[in-house]
């Protein structure tokens, strides 16, 4: 346990700053893998998908969630997976 009353606010902080980012990056999870099932069957609702988890990659990579070349990463590779999809049909 810590001593100083500062230490005691900080692990506090940390505690839940911890539970707030975890609820994210389980949102990340949920968001890639629909977009990923959309992708794969060839729906119409895909680009829309993939747009809402780009948009909650660059939104956690802005506040430190996640870091930026991993977004990018995600990001890339969830278009190149949507236009070989695309131009497939």
């Amino acid at each position: 346990m810590p001593n100083k009353q500062a230490a005691v606010k900080a692990l506090r902080q940390t505690k839940k700053h911890t539970a707030h980012n975890r609820a994210v990056l389980s949102q990340l999870e949920v968001l890639t893998r629909l977009a990923r099932r959309a992708i794969t069957a060839n729906t119409k609702e895909a680009a829309t998908s993939v747009k809402n988890i780009i948009k909650a990659l660059d939104k956690a990579a802005q506040k430190g969630i996640i870091k930026a070349n991993t977004a990018a990463r995600k990001k890339s590779r969830l278009m190149k997976a949507l236009r070989g999809k695309n131009s497939k049909s």
